[in-house]
């Protein structure tokens, strides 16, 4: 007559987590090559103005970012002391301001495009005559939702003190 091993208690055995530090390296490596930080380097200086009342804006893949400010230190041999603009990553001519527009328009869906705002960060020690240039250039592109954009705070407190 042959033996019966009895069952024991129904307990599974232990996981291994042997692998478990190769799964986490591969996570964190993943992230870190598919993830983007920022969209645009800054090659000008833009201390934005305080509000005291800040509005987000809904949904970032419809809004195109222009940057209005002197140029950082490095590029102040290239490009002079003077107020640029800033198209994406590169300095550019006013003029451009409506192929960049214009441009990024069309890569949107269909849906977006009429919902499409522009988002100045405007440098608060800017001339007006710039920002003036850039918004008739976006007033011959059609593109009349324009958001200033600014850091929230009070701007009348440094004139209370």
């Amino acid at each position: 007559m042959s033996k019966f091993k009895k069952k024991k208690s129904g307990e599974l055995p232990a996981v291994s987590t042997a692998s478990l530090p190769d799964i986490v390296f591969m996570l964190l490596f993943f992230f870190m090559v598919a993830t983007v930080m920022r969209d645009d380097e800054l090659q000008i200086e833009n201390k934005l103005p305080q509000a005291n009342q800040v509005e987000k804006l809904a949904e970032k893949k419809k809004v195109v970012t222009i940057y209005i400010g002197k140029p950082n230190p490095n590029f102040q041999k290239t490009y002079g002391l003077t107020e640029v603009v800033q198209l994406g990553d590169k300095i550019a001519p006013i003029s451009d301001v409506q192929t960049f527009v214009n441009t990024k328009r069309n890569l949107m869906d269909e849906d977006d495009k009429d919902a499409m705002t522009v988002s100045l960060k405007v440098d608060q020690n800017s001339q007006v005559g710039i920002l003036t240039d850039v918004k008739q250039e976006l007033r011959d592109a059609y593109a009349l939702k324009i958001s200033y954009t600014s850091v929230e705070g009070d701007p009348l407190k440094n004139l209370k003190n």
